[in-house]
């Protein structure tokens, strides 16, 4: 299954309003010093003399979404790499950091020290709770925060300055999707296992209003807290409703869950999310999840290929070990392209410049000219024309807010092996 949908707002501080439209089918380093530059007037382009862009990355490399920190960083490694070997006017010097979450609170170190280093933007968290524990703080620095994973609605509305911007779609859309399929599926009653934080809560709303607008009954919800190690509340709770159907909308905490739920209840009727869907393999016995189901958004990960290919082979060649995630590295990937064109076209490396040129680079302001490479993009830019990025990840184009107006949900299922493809 894939869902195409177009969301539109009017202007930051403004809810934006979303359509779906679903259907059936196979539904992401080079180092160099750093320079600030000062804004060119605005004409763009390159005007003779080098941009140094200094990115921050604020990942999860620790914390219960770490599983989602390799994919992400060998994204923005990836793009720094490639803008870099381009060599049209901008150069990307990447400072790496931890988001970690909000139980070992990482970032309360991590992202003072990425300030310190005079970065232009950093680019995460993963996840939409994490980031809103330093957005003030890194809009009050005058710097761009730019995530390649936030899903939660309260962004599209956050007094942010105009300096937040993310490439994965609010979960309004995967709400809606995760909803619909439960019910397509014959499920007419659901019990939800949630992380109480604005992602959990956040797509459990969406969720449960696409299923009990299909026809359905949401007959438990039991949430938890980011540092809990025991579940079996939770789980007591939701199966004593006798459910049809369990989605879990949790972070890496469910390999705790799941063998008490599986032990209980059949694993084709549970549904995962983007936070927990993972290719878990030997974690557990051979055929556990058989049949379990999930969503997250961005590109199919069949059509992929040829990205994560690539990425995993720059990855291995950089002495890192081989990639078996994939979510959200083209996402990261994406945010580094958009940042470095919108630098380049601003012709500065100045936040509040970068900021009023990402919508334009994006496609969002209309009338440029289609380009899928940092190199193709760059060019049309250094000719004093516009370019329209369409990335990895999708087509993106920003709206008003900083939102993408433009996004793709990939539905999977899981086979014998614990690992997910298509559906």
């Amino acid at each position: 299954m894939s869902v195409f949908a177009k969301a539109n707002a009017g202007s930051r501080g403004r809810k934006a309003l979303y359509a779906g439209v679903a259907g059936l089918g196979a539904v992401a380093l080079v180092l160099s010093g750093c320079a600030s530059t000062e804004d060119d007037g605005g004409n763009g382009g390159n005007t003779g003399e080098d941009l140094t862009l200094k990115i921050g990355t604020a990942l999860p490399v620790t914390g219960n979404l770490a599983f989602l920190g390799p994919p992400e960083v060998a994204g923005v490694r990836y793009a720094a790499d490639q803008i870099n070997s381009a060599d049209l006017g901008i150069q990307v010097e990447i400072v790496e950091g931890d988001s970690g979450d909000t139980d070992n609170k990482a970032y309360e170190t991590e992202i003072p020290r990425l300030l310190g280093e005079d970065v232009s933007a950093i680019i995460g968290a993963a996840s939409s709770g994490v980031s809103l524990q330093f957005i003030d703080q890194v809009v009050a620095a005058d710097t761009i925060l730019f995530s390649p994973a936030n899903t939660s609605d309260a962004f599209t509305t956050y007094d942010d300055n105009d300096l937040y911007f993310r490439t994965a779609p609010s979960d309004v859309l995967q709400g809606e999707v995760l909803g619909n399929l439960i019910a397509e599926d014959g499920h007419e009653t659901l019990g939800m296992i949630v992380l109480n934080d604005s992602y959990g809560t956040g797509l459990q709303k969406y969720v449960t209003e696409a299923f009990e607008a299909a026809g359905g009954e949401v007959v438990a919800t039991s949430s938890y807290n980011t540092g809990d190690t025991s579940f079996d509340a939770q789980i007591s709770e939701v199966l004593a409703a006798d459910p049809d159907a369990i989605a879990l909308i949790t972070f890496e905490e469910v390999k705790t869950m799941l063998p008490s739920i599986v032990s209980a209840f059949p694993a084709e009727n549970l549904y995962f999310v983007d936070g927990n869907l993972s290719n878990f393999g030997d974690q557990f016995p051979q055929g556990t999840l058989e049949g379990a189901k999930g969503t997250f958004p961005g590109t199919n990960v069949d059509d992929l290929a040829e990205f994560t290919t690539a990425l995993n082979d720059f990855w291995v060649e950089s002495g890192e070990e081989e990639l078996n995630e994939y979510t959200y590295g083209a996402e990261s990937y994406d945010a580094v392209m958009l940042l470095a064109l919108a630098a380049l076209k601003a012709g500065s490396t100045d936040a509040a410049d970068i900021s009023a040129a990402l919508q334009e680079v994006s496609g969002g302001s209309g009338d440029g000219e289609k380009c899928t490479t940092f190199a193709d993009c760059a060019e049309i830019i250094n000719n004093g024309d516009v370019a329209d990025y369409d990335g990895v990840s999708g087509p993106i184009t920003f709206d008003e807010v900083g939102d993408p107006t433009e996004a793709t949900i990939g539905t999977y299922i899981f086979g014998p092996d614990n690992t997910y493809t298509a559906y």
